[in-house]
């Protein structure tokens, strides 16, 4: 590879760069991928929403994905002090999907990038771009590759998929500080011999700790289950010792989950994630379109990312399709505008997860069923859904609920 052209070039080859470079070449245009390490490779993000499902549909990825024999998931359990909120995604107020699976990411996304390469989509592994010159929507960009040999692309638009890489934001200056506070996490998988006792293998379990501070439980079908604490660093700091050794401590600190997992069998060494949030400045310009969490990431409390990374480059596939067509798109209105509202829903809740709103919905004594699907369907990922009030008016209909919550118990009280 010392000088190709393509009709588009993707960068990326995770579950973003891969639904938009299938769904492109469905079309009939050429496509090339660049991706900077090798696959398998480990990232988080292991429990899928089932709005994700419609854009893995649409790029024909299902078949492969169902061949990895992941663990299906109908929904989500919350846990604080003794009380559990369930949230089953076969009651959630929007129509669509109600399941999805919790998956091994290393096998997931290397499934996904075979099937491009099945479809005849030439992808590099270990590239690295290194820059990138427009000339209108014209592109040309030199990549290196782990040999050290650079070579050029051409293209007539490029999709960025580059996730935490964040290419295009990175080498024109579009990254912006995002509005959520510096949070980390330490997480591992462990082998879960105890998993059964717990019955709730079919969906993610997540453990208030304690104010700010939450636990994921992600079991898979392999009898190992992701496990991970996240909060601030001051969280963290109350604890000495090295990353493992905190971790064991976490565990042991938090009675749901410490008979389970005392001593359980580690996969790999515990890990530690930290300053994930960010955001752009926008989300596309002249020859390019930004999807994934090159766009924006906000945390993983409601497993949002890899949802809200399928769906965007779903809807940026199809206008750069029609961009190749030679229609004029309003990528503000028809991209940036309609990303930023599932953005903006997740936004709410993860902001009403931390300041404890969202605690007064989940284990109030009586849920109203309506309402409580309503909710669900936007933990199922359907945040695009303005039939849904708790999706069009989102911020006023939770924070709402949780006054209209504290009157009643105030009164009860009294």
């Amino acid at each position: 590879m010392s000088k190709i052209k393509t009709d588009v070039l993707v960068i990326g080859a995770g579950p973003s760069g891969t639904v938009a470079a299938s769904i492109i070449k469905k079309a009939g245009y050429d496509v090339t991928i660049v991706e900077k390490t090798q696959f398998p490779r480990f990232v988080i993000g292991e429990s899928l929403l089932p709005r994700c499902m419609e854009a893995l549909e649409e790029a024909g990825f299902l078949d492969a994905v169902k061949a990895q024999n992941f663990q299906e998931k109908s929904g989500a359990k919350f846990v604080k002090d003794g009380m559990i909120c369930d949230y089953f995604f076969a009651d959630q107020f929007t129509k669509g999907w109600t399941w999805t699976w919790q998956v091994q990411r290393a096998v997931f996304d290397k499934a996904l990038a075979d099937c491009c390469v099945q479809m005849g989509i030439p992808l590099h592994y270990e590239t690295t771009v290194t820059d990138i010159r427009f000339s209108g929507s014209d592109s040309v960009t030199t990549v290196v590759d782990k040999h050290g040999q650079a070579s050029t692309i051409e293209a007539r638009f490029i999709v960025d998929g580059s996730g935490y890489g964040r290419v295009i934001p990175k080498l024109f200056n579009l990254e912006r500080p995002s509005s959520l506070p510096v949070r980390k996490a330490l997480l591992c998988h462990m082998r879960d011999n105890r998993r059964q006792e717990a019955h709730e293998p079919d969906r993610i379990t997540i453990v208030t700790h304690k104010p700010g501070v939450w636990i994921w439980i992600i079991p898979f079908s392999n009898g190992v289950t992701s496990v991970g604490f996240v909060g601030d660093n001051a969280f963290f700091d109350q604890y000495k010792g090295t990353d493992g050794e905190i971790y064991d401590q976490l565990i042991e600190a938090e009675p749901y989950i410490k008979d389970r997992f005392r001593g359980a069998e580690k996969i790999f060494d515990v890990r530690r994630l930290e300053g994930w949030s960010a955001t752009t400045e926008k989300f596309y310009g002249d020859g390019f379109v930004l999807t994934g969490n090159v766009t924006e990431f906000l945390d993983p409390v409601f497993s949002s990312g890899v949802t809200l990374a399928t769906v965007s480059s779903q809807l940026a596939a199809h206008l750069v399709i029609r961009k190749l067509q030679g229609e004029q798109i309003d990528w503000n209105k028809e991209y940036m505008e309609v990303m930023m509202q599932g953005v903006n829903t997740f936004r709410t809740y993860v902001n009403a997860w931390y300041d404890g709103t969202l605690d007064k919905i989940f284990f109030a004594e009586k849920q109203q069923p309506d309402i409580k699907s309503m909710i669900c369907s936007v933990l199922a990922g359907y945040v695009w859904d303005k039939e849904n009030p708790f999706v069009n008016k989102h911020a006023y209909e939770v924070y709402k609920l949780a006054r209209i919550l504290d009157m009643k118990k105030m009164i009860e009280e009294d």
